[in-house]
């Protein structure tokens, strides 16, 4: 046999050693990059995770500052919660720690239209509420049969109340099928649960609802126009400018009772509109922007102020209405 012969398995181990140690190399490399991307997203989860506490902290030392502004609010005027008193001014942007900003601002959450005053406290439909949800809805340009869906959305019968009502048997028509609520709500948003109403619709009515404790009246002096216009006769616009309603609100509350009395022809009317209204509000809704390095966060929380003065959270979200 040639010496020729004789070298050639040697060169084929070689091959062998040197495929071998390349894949060892690969596997190593493939490994290594694995532990390092597995470390890096450990890294962020950990900075993402502790960013968000920090905000949730910084938040809740923005409902301290709001709750503080009530109660100086209160405290000058004990019978009126009004848009020029020390609540409604909004606090920031400011840089609590470099890298670190929030913005925090209150709305009187009175000043919209309660969705569960639709219904009584025993459950049933309230037709005077419908009425005027059926104003403001006509306001903005919708239809009205959105009124009795919701009414019977909330109420505690699963039989619709009315020729545009909505029980379970519209509902589990739908896909996927679902049943109604026959409850009272917490989020404005739930009117989305009824079939057709859509996200156009929502973000046009969405300025002016809420959902707040049953039989929580409307603050005249806080309310936007066309809140205000749907307390009146159907049909009837007695505010049409929103700049002369920003100025009378300057010094003080408007409309007043007194005013909103001379809207009303007769008496049962004028009876009706009083039991909604007042110009006291009790329940804000704190908006707090927590700024920190290059991520955003939100939090949004529903303060009530109690008759001693002090003002707790009694609603956290991460989503406004």
């Amino acid at each position: 046999m040639s010496p020729r012969t004789r070298a050639t398995p040697l060169r084929h181990q070689r091959g062998v050693a040197l495929m071998t140690a390349i894949l060892l190399v690969a596997l190593a490399t493939i490994l290594a990059a694995t532990i390092g991307y597995e470390n890096a997203m450990s890294a962020r989860r950990g900075t993402a995770t502790f960013a968000f506490d920090q905000s949730v902290q910084v938040a809740m030392a923005a409902e301290a500052i709001g709750a503080y502004a009530l109660q100086q609010s209160r405290k000058l005027s004990p019978s009126t919660t009004a848009l020029g008193q020390p609540w409604a001014t909004p606090y920031g942007p400011v840089d609590l720690i470099p890298g670190v900003t929030l913005e925090a601002w209150l709305e009187d959450s009175q000043g919209r239209f309660n969705l569960n005053n639709l219904v009584n406290g025993d459950g049933s439909t309230n037709p005077d509420a419908v009425q005027v949800f059926e104003n403001l809805l006509t306001a903005l340009g919708l239809e009205t049969k959105w009124a009795p869906m919701m009414a019977d959305w909330i109420d505690a019968d699963t039989v619709p109340n009315n020729p545009d009502g909505a029980e379970d048997s519209v509902y589990l028509s739908q896909m996927p099928p679902y049943r109604a609520a026959n409850m009272f709500i917490t989020s404005a948003s739930e009117i989305l649960a009824l079939p057709g109403f859509g996200r156009d619709r929502y973000l046009t009515l969405a300025p002016y609802i809420t959902a707040l404790p049953q039989g929580t009246a409307i603050n005249l002096c806080t309310a936007q126009m066309p809140v205000l216009n749907a307390l009146g006769p159907p049909g009837s616009a007695n505010i049409t400018d929103p700049q002369s309603l920003a100025k009378s609100r300057q010094d003080g509350c408007f409309p007043t009772l007194q005013y909103l009395n001379t809207w009303f022809s007769d008496a049962t009317t004028k009876s009706k509109a009083d039991s909604m209204v007042t110009t006291q509000s009790n329940f804000f809704t704190l908006t707090s922007i927590v700024t920190i390095g290059s991520t955003q966060f939100a939090l949004y929380s529903l303060l009530h102020q109690e008759g001693d003065l002090r003002v707790r959270p009694i609603q956290r979200s991460f989503t406004a209405d």
